[in-house]
């Protein structure tokens, strides 16, 4: 008897995990134009509280770090019957021209790091990678680093948390030689990131362009306070190490 209550105590546990958690979106790659100067992918997921679908879809370019006019584009279904399924096909709907004119499903790119909020024992603020995906392995390492950044809060945040986070990135290892380069640096926190907490970085994205040099993505985490625990965003900044 013991034991069967000890059990039904672990399954509820286990149960009631998820409905305490907050919202990490997931990532999905759309893909790059030939030349590499335009990167778009899409964050989805479901938001915690409402419990409504939503799905984001980012075009980036690459040179200038802006987005793509029209863009962000940004679904979210307020029902919480309404399937993910519904909110990313909606977004998706709206991205198809571009999409086809710019043949970014012609250039995947390839995902060479990645590292979600679920796997135990990584460093979230360090990723060291191989540009390309091959075995045996092909070239040397590439290492990227965050360090977060603190700034008073601004109005919208105050009531929320103490302070909120910026970060830089830095390129601390290139083709397996130790290097110190930033890469980016926040100046002031966007009011967009919604009161942030942190950040990780979750993973990176190379791509060949046919006369350039390898492009590299870095997908940054973005941390805010959520309304049942942190929720996740993406952030995609173009790296040309």
């Amino acid at each position: 008897m013991r034991v069967k209550r000890l059990a039904a105590a672990v399954l509820v546990a286990l149960l009631a995990g998820p409905v305490c958690a907050g919202d990490i979106a997931a990532f999905s790659p759309i893909g790059f134009s030939p030349d590499g100067s335009l990167f778009a992918f899409e964050e989805y997921g479901v938001q915690d509280g409402s419990g409504f679908p939503y799905s984001n879809i980012y075009a980036i370019n690459t040179v200038d770090d802006t987005f793509l006019p029209g863009t962000p584009i940004r679904t979210r279904i307020e029902n919480e019957a309404a399937g993910v399924g519904e909110a990313r096909a909606t977004s998706l709907a709206q991205a198809q021209a571009w999409i086809a004119k710019h043949r970014l499903a012609d250039h995947p790119g390839q995902i060479v790091a990645f590292d979600p909020v679920s796997e135990v024992g990584a460093d979230p603020h360090h990723i060291r990678y191989r540009a390309f995906p091959a075995e045996p392995a092909v070239g040397e390492p590439f290492t990227l680093q965050i360090e977060e950044l603190e700034e008073a809060p601004p109005a919208a945040c105050k009531d929320v948390v103490k302070v909120v986070k910026g970060f830089r990135l830095l390129l601390t290892e290139r083709d397996g030689a130790a290097v110190k380069e930033t890469v980016y640096e926040d100046g002031h926190v966007p009011g967009s990131r919604n009161c942030p907490t942190g950040y990780r970085l979750g993973g990176v994205m190379t791509f060949q362009p046919d006369n350039g040099d390898t492009l590299h993505i870095a997908l940054v985490m973005v941390l805010s306070h959520g309304f049942e625990g942190r929720d996740g965003r993406w952030i995609a900044l173009p790296v040309r190490p």
